[in-house]
């Protein structure tokens, strides 16, 4: 089954997406070359790993259309999908937040990217906290492939498990509100397992403070576990975290977090403006490092960064983004 139709190829007769088309062609060559700077080239299979997390906001529909209209809902088209496209290609596995309970959108991505590339999803979050979101994990079968394990992180009901946890007395924190969900792969003789999670934003800052560190508490406890049988673990998502050394950061590090300096200071999010401000440190990279001893991060890690798109993409529509 055939994705979107080839950006290569498209045509029309409207001349706004005429203009639409000219203008994404010329783009996405830009967007080739800046991936090529800036994201490693795949080597052979066992020689590296390329991971990435993102938070593609709400991916749900698709406008079956290479130019939005005003009254087009939801503004996301074949357009931006071939960018989201272009860009998730040129990774290993990558953990996508904000999946909607109605995905066409990742049908339509699956079916771009071709057979050899494989996903897993949750269901759908219940509640208004779990905002009808899904976590998926997308990866390149020829490079990557499942090695058993896959599964929702939850919390017992058991105040002793919440203390365990980092839980204090009386806290209204008694679950995920978006159950963590961790997967096992294996890249040549390695096994991992990633664990993505989108932490609750809440009313307020310090709604977010319980769930990270409980976060931060179960991954401890399972990365002991699962370096006895020389696995790897990492943790990945958006994690709603504002600034670095704040609050929220130094709970989601408690428990001996390591995230690479090489993601300090980048923005993590495509709406950062250079107005001073101090960028947001939402989306994170982040596993236990040799100082934690026996449940360290078993792979060699080579480098970190992040990939912004925001100056590179829709500058004929600069209020639309993929």
């Amino acid at each position: 089954m055939s994705g979107l139709p080839d950006w290569r190829k498209a045509v029309s007769e409207n001349d706004a997406e005429r203009r639409s088309i000219a203008a994404m062609r010329e783009e996405m060559a830009v967007l080739r070359a800046a991936l090529d700077l800036q994201v490693p080239a795949k080597r052979a299979v066992g020689r590296n790993l390329l991971v990435a997390t993102w938070n593609v906001r709400a991916f749900g529909g698709l406008t079956q259309a290479w130019r939005s209209e005003d009254n087009d809902s939801p503004k996301r088209n074949w357009r931006g999908l071939a960018y989201i496209a272009e860009i998730v290609s040129r990774f290993d596995v990558i953990a996508l937040q904000e999946v909607r309970g109605e995905f066409k959108g990742l049908r339509e991505l699956m079916k771009t990217l071709g057979p050899g590339w494989q996903f897993l999803m949750t269901d759908v979050n219940r509640g208004a906290a779990g905002n009808d979101e899904r976590m998926a994990y997308v990866f390149d079968a020829a490079r990557v492939r499942l090695s058993g394990l896959a599964g929702e992180l939850t919390v017992p009901d058991d105040d002793k498990v919440l203390a365990r946890l980092g839980v204090e007395p009386g806290s209204p924190f008694r679950q995920f509100a978006r159950s963590p969900y961790a997967v096992s792969f294996q890249a040549g003789r390695e096994t991992f397992i990633l664990v993505t999670m989108h932490v609750l934003y809440g009313k307020g800052y310090a709604d977010r403070t319980p769930e990270l560190k409980a976060i931060a508490a179960w991954l401890k406890d399972w990365a002991k576990d699962t370096a006895s049988w020389g696995h790897s673990l990492m943790v990945l998502g958006d994690f709603n975290i504002d600034q670095q050394g704040d609050v929220n950061d130094l709970a989601f590090r408690s428990t001996g977090l390591y995230v690479p300096p090489e993601l300090d200071g980048l923005p993590r999010t495509v709406s950062f403006k250079a107005d001073g401000k101090p960028p947001k440190y939402y989306d994170q990279i982040a596993w236990f490092c040799e100082e934690a001893g026996e449940f360290a991060l078993g792979m060699e890690f080579l480098s970190a960064g992040g990939f912004n798109f925001r100056d590179l993409l829709f500058q004929d529509e600069p209020k639309l983004t993929a």
